[in-house]
């Protein structure tokens, strides 16, 4: 299995009681296959993990299973505190024929770089599933460092890293140091950059409402080799890379998703709903984006 193009960490929609809509998710599943995107990942923060209990991830991942079947790749999050906790999440994932699983740093309980990896290899027994890591210090407090890195790479399944520190030069350690880890955008403003460096996936919350944009930049500089369209597609869309950047960043996506017509709902606690101010600034943003890229794309197919 290869980590190829763009990859939407689905939201979770929500009745006004706050329990899960399953209708409207499975009209989130069916929008982001229509719109082809590469594959779909349960379980991320953007699906608003956090605020579900576990026997809601296990039939969330298992639902859109049933909904996907094969047509676009499933990716399983494992993140959690408890080594125990994820462990089950990844033997869930298998269960239900996963294609691959996604692997974090356990928040809060800051592992040493060799008990982070203890916990990845642990995870990895229990799946024996292909994995993405996803390495992220700013939610987690822990880096995957270069000893971590050697740890991990001993195991065949890990074959790609979500790298979302927004610091560049863990893109060149990553894209010199460890060719044989796939090297996927988590940093949505920097994926010109991480494609110049020879990405070729990105996990991008934003492409749950405007996939087909995101689909375009992906395109453009990895299967076209373009970068000069890329360049004017990534200058078209760096305004709701800086709304997003802003705060409220699931709430944000979860309105975008509405703009598109898909009912999702509010987010549950602790984060509470956009603001009418908020809606509007980026309904404009999303608005002038689509013009923007949907100009871009045909004047450079035409030129």
């Amino acid at each position: 299995m290869r980590f190829e193009g763009i990859y939407t960490p689905a939201v979770t929609p929500y009745n006004a009681d706050g329990d899960i809509n399953w209708n409207a998710y499975s009209d989130v599943l069916e929008s982001l296959i229509e719109a082809r995107v590469h594959g779909i990942i349960i379980g991320g923060s953007t699906g608003e993990y956090y605020a579900q209990t576990p026997e809601e991830r296990t039939e969330l991942a298992a639902y859109a299973k049933d909904v996907i079947g094969t047509r676009v790749q499933l990716i399983v999050s494992t993140g959690a505190i408890r080594t125990e906790d994820s462990v089950q999440y990844a033997k869930d994932a298998k269960a239900i024929k996963a294609d691959a699983i996604l692997v974090t740093s356990p928040p809060y309980a800051l592992p040493t770089s060799e008990e982070n990896a203890i916990h990845a290899l642990a995870i990895d027994r229990a799946a024996d599933l292909p994995i993405m890591l996803y390495n992220y210090p700013g939610r987690m407090s822990v880096s995957m460092d270069e000893d971590y890195l050697s740890r991990v790479v001993t195991s065949k399944n890990v074959i790609a890293i979500k790298e979302s520190s927004g610091d560049m030069g863990r893109v060149h350690v990553l894209a010199h140091g460890y060719p044989q880890i796939g090297l996927s955008c988590g940093w949505d403003d920097q994926a010109l950059e991480f494609f110049a460096w020879g990405a070729r996936s990105w996990v991008c919350a934003g492409s749950n409402f405007l996939p087909k944009e995101h689909v375009a930049l992906y395109e453009a500089c990895v299967l076209e080799k373009n970068f000069d369209k890329g360049r004017q597609i990534m200058s078209a869309m760096m305004p709701l890379m800086n709304a997003l950047d802003g705060g409220k960043f699931v709430q944000s996506i979860k309105y975008g998703c509405e703009l598109i017509g898909l009912n999702v709902g509010e987010v549950r606690a602790p984060l509470q709903p956009l603001q009418a101010p908020e809606k509007q600034a980026l309904q404009s943003v999303v608005t002038e984006l689509q013009g923007n890229v949907a100009r871009i794309v045909s004047e450079v197919s035409h030129g």
